[in-house]
């Protein structure tokens, strides 16, 4: 299991939390966490004790299978490429300086570049196109493992379904909206992802996808309420208080509920996976 991009690492403690309670799985499994940040593997490896979990910055040591990579907000956080389509040509947006200020501004795209994004069909028709072109390199690496080992990748993050013509690109400072411009480097660069483009680019590469759904939609079919009316067994009154305060968050269609996409892209001969039907 490789988890890319971890973050502060609570996701990973609580997964390999989870997984000692389920022995025959724990002693055959393989923990991986993908981190390229210094700063933030010592910030993971201070929370989490355990010699099964290995850092790694490239997939080399992923030999056996099959693997499972799955990434919470990972692909949203590597930049992307947006272009203007203007009577059948293309125009990339580009960042200069001046006199302190930074500004934007767009000039030809190279052939190559235009050439491939006239290759996806689910960018058909559009007048402004976000390509996550770092990131499909990213997956590149990891749909290679997937088609040696077997395996699959489970991403879940914020975007949505059918293209279309929109910037995304946002920045949030202290979980606020910030001016892209301002807060250089003390603010956190995202966008939308396009579940639709990726979709088509996991297919491209011969790799079967489960339907895209919600996160409410993932989570439910996951028995995440029934799981927490067990817990709720146990809690007093405080902490009941404060688990239907996280379940809102994470299910309510108005906040992360249908925000928050999953997809799941695979190479198995077996098609019943949990969470999307």
């Amino acid at each position: 299991m490789v988890e890319l991009g971890p973050g502060d690492g609570s996701m990973a403690k609580i997964l390999i939390r989870t997984f000692k309670r389920f022995p025959k799985f724990y002693s055959c499994a393989n923990f991986f966490l993908y981190e390229k940040s210094e700063f933030l593997i010592k910030i993971q490896k201070k929370k989490i004790k355990d010699n099964k979990v290995i850092w790694v910055k490239n997939f080399k040591k992923v030999k056996n299978g099959p693997v499972i990579f799955f990434g919470n907000e990972f692909f949203d956080a590597i930049p992307i490429k947006q272009f203007l389509v203007h009577k059948s040509h293309y125009f990339e947006k580009y960042f200069n300086t001046k006199k302190n200020s930074i500004y934007e501004f767009f000039k030809k795209a190279k052939n190559s570049d235009e050439k491939k994004l006239k290759t996806f069909k689910s960018l058909e028709g559009l007048n402004f196109i976000e390509y996550p072109k770092l990131g499909f390199k990213e997956l590149d690496k990891i749909i290679k493992k997937i088609s040696l080992l077997t395996g699959g990748i489970l991403l879940i993050d914020y975007g949505y379904l059918r293209s279309q013509n929109m910037n995304t690109l946002q920045s949030i400072k202290k979980h606020k909206r910030n001016n892209l411009l301002k807060n250089i480097f003390k603010a956190d660069i995202t966008y939308l992802v396009n579940f639709n483009l990726l979709s088509e680019y996991f297919l491209k590469s011969h790799l079967k996808v489960k339907k895209i759904v919600t996160q409410k939609f993932f989570l439910e079919k996951m028995g995440i309420v029934e799981r927490a009316n067990i817990l709720k067994r146990e809690m007093n009154k405080i902490q009941v208080n404060n688990l239907e305060r996280r379940m809102y968050r994470l299910l309510d269609i108005n906040m992360m509920g249908n925000l928050f996409k999953v997809i799941f892209a695979f190479k198995s001969k077996k098609n019943d996976i949990l969470g999307f039907d």
